[in-house]
Order: C-alpha cells, then structure tokens, then sequence
C-alpha cells in the first residue's frame, strides 16, 4: 500500500464491511491500493489492483471525513452516469452508497498528469479538451453555472456586508463598493447552453498512454458559456508556471469581451479573497491555503484589467 497524501483516507482505513461490498460488486478482492496525490479532498482515491489481476480506480469517502464530500461524489455519479459516450471522461463501473459510505469504481486509465510547470504543449491539448468538452450535448439535469455557483461566486458583496475592515488588501478595500457591483454583473456574464466541467485543474487532467487528454472530477459540472472552464482555470495556471493568463488565452485563440471577461475574473477573485478568510474545513487542511494563492493571483489580474473595467 502506497500513501498518496497524509489528509487522504488510505486503503487500510476503510471498513471491512465497505471493502467486502466493494469485492462482491467486483467479482475479486483487491490486493493492492496505490493511494493519489493531489486534490483537496479527504476520501480515498486509489488505483487498486484486483486479486483476479484486473485494475480498476477507486474514490471513497463517509460523513466522518467531510459532509460535504458526500454529497460531492454522489453529484459526480449522477454527472459522470449521464456524460455522452465520447467524453473525456473515465467510465464509471460502479456505484456503491450505503447510505453513509459513498463509493465509486471507475476504470483505471493509464497515463500521467501534467508536467509542473505546465509545458506549452500539454497546455495546448487540454485547451483543445476543454473546447471539445464544451461542444458535447448537455441535458435537463444539469443546473445551469448560475445555479451552480450563484452562492459561491458573491465574495464582494460578502465582503462589503461585513465592512472595509473584512479585506486585508488595500487596493480591494478601497474598491470594495466597486468590486460588488462589478460582480453581480458575473451572472449574465457567463450564461450560456454550453457544457462546463466546472473545475479543471491540473490535478483534474490525465494524459492518457492512448493520447487521449481526460479530465476526473466531474462533481461541480453545469451549463454555461463555453469558455467559462478555461477563465476560472487561469488562476491556477499561472500559479503552475503556465504564464499570465492574457498569455494563455492568446494561446487559446480566445479574445473574449471585456464586458463578459472582467465580471467573471472579478467574482472569481472575490470567492478566493472572501474564501482564504476562513478556517479550513474539516478534513481539508491545504484547501485554504490554495484559495489564497489563487487569490494573489487572480486579484493581479483583476488589476491589469481594471482600466477596461472602468470604462
């Protein structure tokens, strides 16, 4: 058994009962579990090894780690269930939910994730992933990014409710007013009838041995505007040495319009400033941390574009 991350549960700590349910579901026991880095989450995810020598992957995770990531991997189900056969996406063999622990099995993909710093050329192909991803057929399940993230992405008007002394930075204290206004604006910014992953990172993306470029996570998945997987990816990009995210769009060929760019960068630097506030939540430890680095980040870029904004 390998360890992949010291806030990740680990093969040997998940209960008999659940790993018996998980072999009959099966047909073989797993031998081995070798337990992934990277993410946030606190639950098992492992690429397992079969008594019978098939290899399949394994997310696992109860109440007990975190509530919220219960509710997460059952969301991802129902998605990764409903995605069209051409997605890049790995197939969801099975589902195991007893109520209280929450399983699923997908086929294991051989491949590797990107190279950090992002390398030019593995960048272009997932850009091109996320415009393949974005052209594939939605359907009525699926709430739309406004429903998704409409709570999520208010951080400035949070942040102008509680007063100028909640926002350490100056140049957004003394914006504050502004930047809550600029933000409501977000909503019709980024409507559209398109499909959107809704958190691709670098952690999210495989690079398949069969040069397919695949994308895991698929919990936050909505509808809306086509670029809008590629804008909120920006941030942590630039944090993995891919460049300044004016850079990355020039490479994506995407020239998006001020008026729908700058509401969408503005409410995604208030979720990460109104966010990196905070304690970390139970059983993700490093999650916060993150949220402020991208907040550096995307507030930088909030900045270049803030002349635009004005006029």
């Amino acid at each position: 058994m390998k360890n992949g991350g010291t806030h990740r549960l680990q093969w040997p700590d998940i209960p008999v009962e659940v790993c018996s349910g998980i072999a009959r579901a099966l047909g073989s026991p797993v031998i081995d579990a070798a337990g992934q880095s990277g993410g946030y989450g606190p639950g098992l995810v492992a690429r397992c090894v079969l008594a019978n020598g098939r290899r399949v992957f394994i997310k696992a995770v109860s109440p007990l780690q975190n509530p919220d990531s219960v509710l997460m991997m059952r969301r991802e189900a129902e998605v990764t269930q409903s995605l069209p056969d051409d997605a890049p996406a790995p197939a969801l063999l099975h589902v195991l939910d007893d109520g209280f622990w929450v399983v699923l099995v997908f086929e294991d993909i051989e491949g590797a994730l990107p190279t950090i710093p992002w390398d030019a050329q593995q960048l272009a192909r997932v850009v091109e992933a996320m415009n393949h991803l974005s052209r594939l057929p939605t359907w009525s399940a699926l709430p739309t990014v406004v429903e998704r993230y409409g709570e999520m992405l208010s951080g400035w008007r949070i942040l102008a409710a509680a007063g100028p002394a909640a926002v350490n930075e100056p140049w957004c204290r003394d914006h504050l007013e502004e930047l809550a206004a600029l933000e409501a604006q977000w909503e019709d910014a980024a409507a559209g009838d398109h499909l959107v992953h809704g958190d691709v990172r670098s952690d999210n993306v495989l690079f398949s041995n069969d040069g397919r470029v695949v994308f895991v996570d698929w919990s936050t998945s909505c509808i809306g505007a086509p670029w809008f997987d590629l804008v909120a990816m920006l941030p942590s990009i630039e944090l993995e040495g891919g460049g300044a995210p004016e850079s990355v769009l020039r490479l994506a060929e995407s020239e998006l319009d001020p008026q729908v760019l700058v509401p969408v960068v503005a409410a995604i630097a208030g979720y990460f400033v109104e966010r990196g506030r905070l304690p970390d939540p139970p059983g993700l430890p490093t999650l916060r941390d993150f949220q402020r680095a991208q907040a550096r980040v995307t507030v930088d870029w909030l900045r270049r574009l803030w002349p635009t904004a004005a006029h």
